[in-house]
């Protein structure tokens, strides 16, 4: 038996814990320089506001409806994310974190799974402040499936299961379901079987499996096992090294010179030298991409180059020396620059590392500068400490003239009560 907890409008909650004026208020939050809409709460979807969209485009809307409009604060959600996962922690011997605001736990052998529910979600609403919602079935999918019921249905409050109901009645509830809003089944294979009549989540497990296997994959096959009620996937413990680590933003305004460029790359390489090591791993590639808007009517240039490494590598000046090589490489003058990002490839185990041998090995102590390095700066906060190429210029960073305060990782940020 498997749950999923999961952050009712995870970032718009996050902003009302510090700001308790906003209950009941509708609330959405933009992405990268304030571009476009990525989180909207219950109350700003019923006027209508669409998820993904750009805000200039609903601006006149949310001053007409009083919306209260943030910039994204990952830095508050990516803390408030953690003490929400570590209460869910408590209730489950195994947990599986599945994204910031959601994560599989193992509730097999559990008595009473409704009240069970509940306790989990007073918890995190007592001591995180985020309302969440419980799902539980004998499949991922299916538990997936029992948490969308649990939220689009006040009846539930908060949480359902499937043995809550009968046999005809969990298969009436999938019959109104989308099969495009099953776990794992994209807008793509969405239309794809639609063609063939699969129409909702019903349909799609009631379709002979083998069927499925030989038109599509055994990953589709599965899906099918799994809402009938066969647990194809166990929860996993660690989660999978990423076979690609990639870093990149948008400007906040266009660039031309090759110091913005310059700070903007090395932020973007440090970062994700950073993920690197949190995994255990190195890398033999880096590559680099700088481009112009498609959407500009000014000339218009891409630029990307792979620089390999000595050796695999997880440090941060070495990647950054390769990813500024390749900088110089690309770079062209007289144009305005709109993006820019690194993505690091050939990813491997630290402990599986084959070195050159025509070249010096990796000085130790340069390990142990990284470690000092990640240890100070999840301390005292990311980017305390950095190579000095980042800090050429601010002019690369996003925008955010919506961000709220950082109240749970910023002491000169914390919230004041007069």
């Amino acid at each position: 038996m498997f749950a999923l907890a999961d952050g009712n409008s995870m970032y718009a909650s996050c902003e009302r814990v510090f700001r308790p004026d906003l209950i009941g208020k509708p609330i959405v939050v933009l992405s990268n320089n304030d571009g476009c809409v990525v989180a909207a709460s219950a109350e700003a979807k019923a006027l209508g506001i669409k998820m993904f969209g750009p805000f200039f485009e609903i601006a006149d809307q949310c001053r007409q409806h009083d919306v209260a409009v943030f910039s994204s604060n990952y830095a508050l959600y990516g803390d408030m994310s953690r003490r929400m996962m570590r209460v869910l922690s408590e209730f489950a011997a195994e947990q599986e974190i599945y994204s910031i605001d959601e994560c599989f736990l193992d509730m097999t052998g559990m008595p009473d799974l409704d009240s069970h529910g509940h306790r989990m979600r007073q918890a995190v609403l007592q001591r995180v402040g985020i309302p969440t919602c419980v799902g539980m079935g004998p499949s991922k999918t299916m538990a997936k499936l029992a948490n969308r019921i649990a939220k689009k249905q006040a009846r539930w409050a908060g949480v359902f299961e499937w043995d809550f109901v009968t046999p005809a009645e969990a298969d009436m509830m999938m019959a109104q379901i989308e099969v495009g809003d099953v776990w794992g089944i994209g807008r793509r294979l969405s239309e794809q079987l639609q063609a063939m009549n699969i129409h909702s989540a019903l349909d799609l497990k009631q379709v002979d499996s083998r069927r499925i296997k030989r038109q599509f994959s055994v990953v589709v096959e599965r899906t099918v096992q799994e809402l009938n009620g066969i647990s194809c996937l166990a929860l996993e413990d660690v989660t999978p090294s990423k076979q690609q680590i990639i870093s990149s933003r948008s400007f906040s305004q266009k660039v031309k010179d090759l110091n913005t460029l310059t700070a903007s790359i090395s932020h973007h390489a440090a970062r994700a030298a950073e993920k690197l090591r949190a995994q255990g791993s190195t890398a033999r590639l880096v590559a680099v991409s700088i481009n112009t808007s498609p959407f500009s009517d000014v000339a218009q240039y891409r630029g990307y180059i792979v620089v390999p490494l000595v050796q695999a590598s997880d440090d941060t000046i070495e990647i950054t020396r390769a990813a500024l090589a390749g900088l110089r490489a690309i770079y062209r003058r007289g144009y305005l620059y709109h993006k820019g990002g690194i993505m690091l490839l050939e990813i491997s185990p630290r402990t599986i590392v084959q070195t050159d041998l025509f070249a010096a090995p990796p000085d130790p102590r340069r390990r142990q500068l990284m470690g000092t390095l990640d240890a100070i700066n999840r301390e005292f906060g990311r980017g305390t400490v950095r190579l000095a190429a980042e800090a050429l210029t601010p002019r690369w960073q996003m925008r955010q003239d919506a961000r709220s305060p950082r109240y749970t990782t910023r002491l000169d940020e914390l919230l004041v009560v007069m």
